[in-house]
This record gives structure tokens, C-alpha cells and sequence, in this order.
């Protein structure tokens, strides 16, 4: 009786995990036949679980609107993952999120059973606490837009450019994304009639939220395929060209397709196109190939390394072999 309890429960535990399995997944998972799945099954619609099935090749089960779950279903692994994930909160980039996030862990640990409270903790963890950075947005400001994004409202707000320019924009919202430590709300913006991402802590959401809208296809690859094309066409807004005065060897192993490439090369130089959001970063990135350098094209790249040669000594003289024509 003990081990059917047992497993019963862990038969719900994975109907919670995802939306449907098949009779012969679930036995697989729980190895039992596909003949006690059935009977499970119906075990746990007689003690009030509404469990869907559906018949055909495509066929399963999965657990009806309205399930009420018992109060805590977690197995070893879910335990670490609820500890970690929780801890990263504190470090992470939502603020005014730490107390909520210990309470929260410090009321599961309550209603776990002891072995898993025990290795819960194991688990101790310490984050090094940092100031607020300007990167940082607040719980609620994520949850007002994630709740516009669900209703198909549309969002208007203060914008602020990476200039410093500032605008108001009314737009479709339709996914919150999260690059590292920065989030970004994917929208169609009616205005220019086109999709657009916006950086969260440069937006100042207004009340109340607009009329609802129809929604659209997202994008190709979907919303964080779209934030990962924008982010990189930011990255991207100025090339050059420049020839490293070292063998094709030596200049591979440093390069990264993400910023750049090496069209020709042989035993003597190499020449490379290369990739950022300034020439000034370009001229700056180039003190860490250690060799000399000319460069082909643009010529403002040749005045952005006069000027990094005025600002750093020990670099004048390769900086301005670099903005000569001819090279050393």
C-alpha cells in the first residue's frame, strides 16, 4: 500500500511537469507496465485529480484545469534547483527581491520532509551583496509589463535612448526577455510599423494601460531569437578593415566570429574585418593583438588611432605606424 502511495504521488509529480505524457512514457519513467498507468490513473480520479485522456497515436494523459496539487511535490534534484534558484534572486537583476526570496525559502524548508530539509542544508550558500546597479529593475515594474503582455494591452511609456534622448511610445508588448543581467520587453510598434526591443530600466511604464489588440506573429525564431538579432545589429553598426603585420597562425587563435573575421592571410599578415558598436572600440580592441597594424578601411579609423596614441605613451608609436598609409 506504502509503495502505491509512493508512487501515485510521483505519477502526479510528473503530470505537474509537463503538459502530456503517453501511457508508455509514464510507464517508463515509473517502470511499471502500461496496464498499472491505467489503473493509477484511475486511483487518482477517484480522489479528485482531473485527469484528461485522449485516445489515437498521438494520444495520453494530462492533468485537468482546476487540480488541485498537495502542498509540496519536489524530488532531490527540484530541491537544488528551488535553492539555487532562489538564491540567485538576490544576486540577479530585479531589486527589492531579496527578502522575498528568503522568506520563500525558509517557508518550504518548513513543510519539507527531513531528509530533504537536511539536504537543503547542505546547500548553504553566501552571494557577495552588490550595490544596486543602473541595469537593475524592480519586481513590480516586471510584473505590470508581464501582465500587459498576457491581456494583449497596449503599452505606453517614457523611453530613454542609450543618447540620453527621451520619447514617449505606445506599442504591442508581447515578451519580456532577459539577456544576462539586463531585461528586455519585445513589442510591435505601430508607429513604425515594425518590432522593436526596449531595454526595461530605460522605460517609466504609464497608467492606465491602453485598449487590447489582436496579436501577431512573433518574429522569426520568436522573441529572444529577435532580442539576440537586435542586440548583435547594435554590436555591429560600424566594420573596418585592418592588416595584422603577423602570420595568419598567430591572429586566428584570438579572433571570435562574434566580432570578427579574417578574409586573406599568409605566413607574414593577415587581414581582418572586424565588427563593434564605435570605431573607438575597434581602435581600442587592437592593442590586444600585441603586433603592428595598418589600416585599410575606414580612414576615421586611422584619426581614432591618432587619438588613442595621444592618450596612451607606450602605444604612440605603433597607433601612429597604424594611422599611416603605408604601414611600418
Amino acid at each position: 500500500m506504502l509503495e502505491t502511495s509512493a508512487r501515485l504521488l510521483q505519477l502526479l509529480s510528473l503530470l505537474q511537469v509537463r503538459r502530456e505524457w503517453s501511457g508508455q512514457e509514464l510507464a517508463d519513467r515509473l517502470q511499471i507496465t502500461t496496464r498499472t498507468v491505467r489503473r493509477d490513473i484511475d486511483r487518482l480520479r477517484e480522489l479528485g485529480y482531473p485527469v484528461d485522456a485522449t485516445v489515437g497515436v498521438g494520444g495520453g494523459y494530462r492533468l485537468g484545469a482546476g487540480a488541485q496539487m498537495p502542498p509540496l511535490l519536489l524530488d532531490d534534484q527540484e530541491v537544488l534547483a528551488v535553492a539555487l534558484g532562489l538564491d540567485a534572486v538576490t544576486t540577479g537583476p530585479v531589486s527589492d527581491m531579496a527578502e522575498a526570496s528568503a522568506g520563500a525559502l525558509s517557508k518550504l524548508r518548513q513543510v519539507m520532509p527531513s531528509r530533504l530539509r537536511h539536504r537543503l542544508d547542505a546547500l548553504a550558500l553566501e552571494a557577495i551583496p552588490h550595490e544596486p546597479r543602473a541595469a537593475d529593475v524592480s519586481a513590480e515594474v516586471l510584473t505590470d509589463i508581464a501582465t500587459t503582455c498576457h491581456r494583449y494591452e497596449r503599452l505606453r511609456f517614457d523611453y530613454r535612448r542609450h543618447d540620453g534622448t527621451e520619447s514617449r511610445r505606445d506599442v504591442e508588448p508581447y515578451r519580456l526577455v532577459r539577456n544576462g543581467m539586463r531585461w528586455y520587453l519585445v513589442a510591435f510598434d505601430p508607429d513604425r510599423d515594425d518590432w522593436r526591443s526596449f531595454r526595461i530600466d530605460r522605460m517609466v511604464p504609464k497608467t492606465p494601460t491602453g485598449p487590447r489588440f489582436v496579436p501577431r506573429e512573433l518574429p522569426e525564431g520568436g522573441a529572444s531569437a529577435f532580442l539576440e538579432r537586435s542586440i548583435g545589429a547594435v554590436y555591429r553598426a560600424v566594420s573596418a578593415r585592418v592588416r595584422m603585420h603577423a602570420p595568419l597562425e598567430t591572429i586566428a587563435p584570438m579572433m571570435s566570429d562574434s566580432w570578427g573575421t579574417i578574409e586573406a592571410g599568409d605566413e607574414s599578415s593577415c587581414e581582418l574585418r572586424m565588427y563593434s558598436s564605435s570605431l573607438t572600440s575597434i581602435a581600442r580592441w587592437m592593442y590586444a593583438f600585441g603586433v603592428d597594424f595598418t589600416v585599410i578601411e575606414p580612414d576615421a579609423l586611422r584619426d581614432e588611432c591618432r587619438s588613442v596614441a595621444d592618450y596612451h605613451d607606450e602605444l604612440a608609436a605603433r597607433y601612429r605606424r597604424a594611422a599611416h598609409h603605408d604601414g611600418p
